[in-house]
């Protein structure tokens, strides 16, 4: 695909300047082929033949279903908001190099053929679980799981403003906006693991065993410990009993109400003497069980007393972690990173821009721009170097995927000339390093029935060659079988520094004597955490 031809425009400010339009070769977004590549390796195009089926018969699609996904999905991390710009997208170099190779001479899709892919294609109900169903296979990866036993999963809400006709949407008191009503599922590591659409004046709570409880037993099939943190507007006894069901663990915000009240009224008063610039913090733990549990749970309590206010900040939580207040509460306050994780997906893959009148159409928006982020998420916590690892992906978009870059055809291959600012020769060789260092998916084959299945794993060397393993040991001779003890978990620990002795600190050979001691024999010390 090329340019048209037109003398160049000259200003008279500078008369050996000349201005040429190349739409077909000049790209501001050369940073995707970073994404791109890390989506081959975390087998995205697997994950789209396995649970998207296009509804074409005949013989004359001109676009893949794979290249139209990928449009929709990389658009949107590259800050585009709609299918409006895929008007002028079209012929760029950089969407042209993420697509099929039938497509890289030609264009992609124009925003007639993206609005009918997404509205209509994806609207269908089994495109539309499949769809869910590849956001989760995706973040699920082998290579992007986190490597603890531990899972954690931050349920919140949100809003999404509208300014139209759209379908289910309501005034919401709460945020005082007529908007949609979204629920998310985070972990730690700021995937977004579920979302879910929502009428706009739905309670926060509404539908959550829909988006919690599949996540919750798929970590329970893989022998993982699941714990739930989520603010007061998830404090139903609904939802306590079904994770202890489940055996899973929370920390849950409990609304304030005079019998929590009296059991700290002791410490709601301020001690007596000149307050101190510090806020003076105080906790408690006590059993607590309102007349619509099912039984009593521990409630945590923090009351913070600060200089020039009158009255204390007091904070409940429900929880069925053991360990010391001070602890718990630090957990659950780190709650407040999802929130960030929902901010970064409204301000750089704008998923709040939901401008169809179909609800169902806005819910396959508001999913494409969820697997957008977890994309841009992945990278960058999975190959990014620890430079920058703390960007945000609003940062990743103005400085990492806007990079200008020219395309030149030759005979065989592509050339692609990058401009070196933020993303230098060196950053990018490092980062491809890192994404070739992932272990990529296996092929799908098809059995007999046309179904997709993953090929199965070679026998052991020894069966293939006919051999017979070496038998168990019999007789006195073999070794005893230990009992299974099922130990409880550690408490958490904190780690301190191993301060020398003063007779170590002067000396340059003594000092150098006792680190090595340290480091064979005491190591790092571990101690309690602080009451």
């Amino acid at each position: 695909m090329g340019d048209a031809e037109s003398d160049p425009i000259r200003l008279s400010f500078n008369p050996q300047l000349r201005i040429e339009f190349r739409g077909a070769t000049i790209t501001s977004d050369a940073g995707l082929l970073l994404p791109r590549a890390l989506d081959e390796r975390l087998g995205l195009s697997a994950l789209i033949e396995r649970h998207l089926s296009d509804p074409r018969t005949g013989r004359n699609a001109q676009f893949p279903l794979a290249d139209l996904l990928r449009q929709s999905i990389y658009s949107r991390l590259a800050g585009y908001e709609d299918t409006n710009d895929a008007e002028r997208l079209a012929a760029d170099p950089t969407f042209r190099m993420l697509a099929s190779r039938e497509r890289r001479d030609t264009s992609v899709a124009l925003t007639s053929t993206l609005h009918w892919f997404e509205t209509e294609v994806l609207a269908e109900e089994r495109n539309y679980q499949g769809l869910a169903r590849l956001n989760a296979d995706l973040v699920q990866h082998r290579a992007a799981r986190p490597r603890s036993r531990r899972v954690i999963l931050d349920l919140d809400s949100s809003e999404s403003p509208v300014h139209g006709a759209q379908e289910q949407s309501a005034y919401n008191g709460h945020f005082e906006s007529v908007c949609d009503h979204p629920l998310f599922v985070f972990n730690p590591e700021g995937d977004c693991l579920a979302a879910k659409l929502r009428p706009g004046n739905v309670h926060s709570a509404e539908e959550w065993d829909e988006v919690l409880l599949p996540i919750v037993d798929r970590y329970r099939r893989r022998r993982q410990r699941v714990v739930v943190r989520a603010d007061a507007a998830f404090a139903r006894p609904e939802i306590y009993e079904a994770l202890d069901r489940r055996g899973v663990r929370y920390a849950i915000r409990l609304p304030a109400n005079d019998v929590l009240e009296r059991q700290i009224e002791d410490l709601l008063m301020r001690p007596r003497g000149r307050p101190s610039y510090a806020p003076l913090v105080r906790y408690r733990s006590f059993s607590y069980q309102a007349a619509s549990w099912d039984r009593p749970r521990r409630v945590i309590a923090k009351i913070e007393h600060h200089l020039g206010e009158l009255f204390p900040r007091v904070g409940f939580i429900v929880t069925t972690l053991t360990g010391t207040t001070r602890a718990i509460v630090r957990f659950y306050n780190q709650r407040g990173t999802a929130e960030q994780w929902i901010k970064e997906g409204k301000t750089a893959t704008h998923w709040t821009r939901l401008s169809c009148h179909r609800f169902r159409a806005n819910e396959v928006r508001r999913l494409l721009g969820v697997i957008a982020y977890n994309l841009g998420n992945l990278l960058r916590r999975l190959v990014l170097p620890a430079v920058i690892q703390d960007w945000s992906l609003t940062s990743l978009q103005q400085r990492l995927f806007k990079t200008g870059g020219r395309l030149v055809r030759h005979a065989r291959y592509f050339t692609l000339q990058l401009a070196e600012h933020y993303l230098t020769r060196t950053l990018f060789r490092q980062i491809v390093a890192r994404i070739e260092r992932r272990r990529s998916p296996p092929a799908l084959l098809r059995d007999q029935r046309g179904q997709l299945t993953a090929p199965a794993r070679p026998a052991p060397l020894h069966q293939q060659r006919g051999v017979q393993p070496f038998p168990p040991q019999q007789g006195a001779h073999a070794p005893r079988r230990r009992a299974r003890v099922d130990l409880p978990e550690d408490p958490p620990l904190v780690l301190r520094r191993v301060r020398p002795p003063l007779r170590f600190r002067h000396h340059p050979h003594g000092l150098r004597r006792h680190r090595h001691l340290a480091s064979r024999v005491h190591g790092v010390i571990p101690s309690r955490p602080p009451q």
